[in-house]
């Protein structure tokens, strides 16, 4: 089963067939179609569910939902339905609802749906409105993550990007890992910048000795492009997996991925130049805003994500907190962590205020610029 976003066109055979089969095509559109976010599952390549979605504000209204006839009772209406509720909750609604058929009140009833006012009909149909209040997720607390960054195995820091620019901190990152650890911080954010330079893992013997022998909850991206460096990253103990160039250059592979490993393994990374998606090490600037990569993917159910601006990163200037205004505002409910820029405890603060869930932090750690007494104080 896949769920993705489809166009109103890709609704309407299936709207047809099993709500108006006596109906044109022409006949089964909807006012707003044009302007509603439309949903498909696929089994293969059969699309076998529909669903349209139209966002009122807080409220959202779903219509037309719709699943073959030889595909009914598989649980696909549910999937779609769970799907509609959590893109709804990182877009900030509060109700979801549907004019639902009489015939599927009970349907609606198992999901948590309830009816509101009295039933009416239209075209010889019975409907009566059902709704759900969404319930925001538990967000976690505002979370330090301190960033390693690897070359040859060393604990090293880039400046915007930059190969030609690197400084070795450590050459054991073990034993920063364990300095972070002492401190009480829980996370940790390794970046293998060979294998982001070579496009596969390079350094997964540094991960897999920072996880077997400290309990962070590490994250590690750099290099994952094919199905096979993303087993080597999970084998290897990394706790979520940081993807970026190929949710960005092959959106249906990484789309596979969120669904086989689950959304809650999957750290997605907008890097940033001019707002625009950057891969490969941060090597080639893509066409891709970063609103439009960002949408399309908390449509498939990612909701761990972080950005750099790389314009900003290792600078120690500040971070790009205009940036982040404006993600936050375009999509609420998500797990949107800042990184790059940040260049004291009160860029920390500041990040935290405007809605951040958190924050990584290398180089100004590295350079003393926060202090280990400071980063506790958010601990």
């Amino acid at each position: 089963m896949n769920i993705q976003r489809i166009s109103a066109a890709d609704t309407l055979q299936l709207r047809r067939d099993v709500l108006y089969p006596n109906e044109s095509l022409q006949a089964v559109k909807v006012d707003g179609d044009d302007d509603g976010l439309h949903f498909g599952v696929y089994e293969g390549t059969q699309l076998v569910t529909v669903v349209s979605l139209f966002l009122q504000g807080p409220e959202a209204q779903f219509r037309k939902l719709a699943t073959h006839p030889g595909c009914q009772g598989r649980g696909y209406g549910k999937a779609i339905l769970a799907h509609l509720t959590d893109f709804c909750r990182a877009q900030g609604v509060k109700t979801l609802w549907c004019n639902a058929r009489n015939t599927a009140v009970s349907f609606y009833e198992k999901l948590g749906y309830r009816t509101v006012g009295d039933y009416f009909t239209k075209q010889g149909i019975v409907f009566v409105k059902m709704q759900i209040p969404i319930e925001s997720k538990i967000m976690p607390s505002f979370e330090i993550i301190p960033a390693i960054d690897i070359i040859d195995g060393k604990c090293v820091r880039l400046t915007q990007g930059d190969y030609n620019q690197q400084k070795v901190y450590n050459e054991h990152p073990l034993e920063v890992a364990k300095e972070f650890e002492a401190l009480g911080v829980k996370r940790l954010h390794l970046v293998d910048l060979d294998g982001a330079k070579k496009g596969a893992v390079v350094n997964w013997k540094v991960l897999e000795n920072i996880a077997g022998k400290t309990s962070l909850v590490t994250d590690f991206g750099g290099g994952i492009k094919t199905e096979k460096d993303l087993q080597i990253v999970f084998e290897s103990g990394a706790a979520l997996a940081t993807i970026g160039s190929v949710a960005a250059k092959e959106p249906e592979l990484f789309f596979t991925w969120v669904k086989q490993y689950g959304p809650e393994k999957i750290f997605l990374g907008a890097d940033v130049k001019e707002e625009k998606i950057a891969v490969g090490g941060w090597l080639e600037t893509t066409g891709l805003s970063v609103y439009d990569f960002l949408a399309s993917n908390i449509a498939q159910g990612v909701h761990h994500i972080f950005c750099t601006d790389i314009a900003k990163d290792g600078l120690l200037q500040g971070p790009s907190v205009d940036l982040y205004k404006k993600i936050l505002a375009q999509f609420r409910g998500i797990n949107f962590v800042a990184s790059g820029g940040v260049s004291n405890i009160d860029d920390v603060a500041v990040l935290k205020e405007i809605g951040c869930s958190g924050v990584i932090i290398g180089k100004a750690i590295y350079e003393g610029k926060i202090s280990m007494a400071e980063l506790k104080t958010f601990l």
